[in-house]
């Protein structure tokens, strides 16, 4: 009798050392190499929503907003906030206008960044722009300037088309190199790879392009071809968000008057505690969405400073005037804090508005 149970012992060791090893062989297949490809398809499918996008989101604030920062590194960092938001939330065009309505057409312009008297305006877009550049550009496009002397210390924005060499995706950004070409053949772009491309068409050096690439193999980042595109084709393509661009405003009415596209932006937002509630709008289906943000005064005080404007209720300018945070337990919302609770509040708003019917 007591060999008898001796063997059903043994037989029940031998089973569970059989499941173990079956577990154990479970495990297993799942190998880095398997995890590495399986973060990668995930990589991709996070940065491509599989269908374009034919709408742009727009956001305009002022400049202003930085003056109340005590130093240049802070100031910078609060700039960095701004970026990470606009990439967040994909944002397609940031516009920093004036509110004490000085000029204000172009970051190109020297002054002294670090000093308290430089323009904010200009510091925050240039920064900004140096930010929504993809590393292996900068230094075509940002000269050492004393505004960039902290930039290298803020977050990365991560964007997809912020690419390493290693990268694969249908587009890539790049700048026309100043290099001789054989007849026939398109000039020479830098995009990020081991090697240069040739594009089906001459263009001016130091241009920056995006790229449409082909690659010779599926799992190779060779490029068989290269073709320029518009840069707004990731967007409307393949669904890719890629970057935003950073439009200069001298006065509080120029955001309107001079925007990119022909028929301006059909759905406007001004942001205020003085609005309706956000849970109380619907927004219509729109191509170009424009959000307003107010520095620290609001946009009241925007409004009063721009002498071109006759209005003295902000709320008229916009299809919607609203408060985004109803119940606020602070005095004051700074605007790097408005600009992220608003999104996030309009994102389902935005998402219905453009869902097809």
């Amino acid at each position: 009798m007591a060999d008898q149970i001796e063997e059903l012992d043994i037989e029940r060791e031998i089973k569970k050392s059989h499941k173990t090893k079956k577990k154990k062989l479970k495990r297993k297949s799942s190998t880095p190499q398997n995890e590495e490809k399986g973060s990668e398809k995930s990589k991709k499918e996070k940065l491509s929503s599989g269908k374009g996008r034919d709408y742009t989101v727009s956001i305009a604030l002022p400049g202003s907003i930085l003056s109340n920062a005590q130093s240049l590194e802070l100031r910078t960092y609060l700039a960095g906030q701004i970026a990470r938001a606009l990439v967040v939330f994909n944002i397609d065009e940031v516009i920093v206008f004036s509110e004490s309505c000085q000029s204000t057409a172009s970051v190109d312009a020297t002054f002294r960044g670090a000093g308290r008297k430089s323009d904010p305006n200009i510091l925050l877009g240039r920064i900004l722009q140096y930010l929504e550049c993809p590393q292996y550009l900068r230094k075509s496009f940002f000269p050492r300037h004393p505004d960039l002397q902290y930039a290298g210390l803020l977050n990365p924005l991560d964007c997809p088309h912020h690419m390493r060499a290693t990268d694969r995706l249908p587009f890539r950004e790049g700048v026309v190199v100043n290099r001789p070409v054989k007849d026939g053949h398109g000039s020479l772009v830098n995009v990020g790879l081991q090697k240069e491309v040739s594009i089906d068409k001459r263009l001016k050096p130091g241009t920056r392009v995006t790229v449409k690439l082909t690659y010779k193999d599926k799992h190779d980042t060779e490029v068989d071809k290269a073709c320029v595109v518009p840069p707004s084709q990731p967007r409307t393509e393949e669904g890719l968000y890629w970057g935003y661009t950073v439009r200069l405003a001298h006065t509080f009415s120029a955001v309107f008057t001079q925007s990119p596209h022909k028929h301006g932006y059909d759905v406007t937002i001004g942001t205020s505690e003085r609005g309706t509630s956000v849970d109380d709008i619907a927004l219509p289906k729109f191509r170009h969405l424009l959000i307003v943000f107010g520095g620290l005064q609001g946009l009241e005080a925007s409004l009063e400073s721009d002498e071109s404007l006759n209005e003295m209720d902000p709320s008229s300018l916009f299809h919607n005037y609203i408060n985004t945070c109803p119940d606020q337990g602070s005095r004051t919302i700074r605007t790097e804090e408005a600009l992220l609770i608003t999104m996030a509040a309009l994102r389902p708003h935005i998402k219905l508005a453009n869902q097809e019917s």
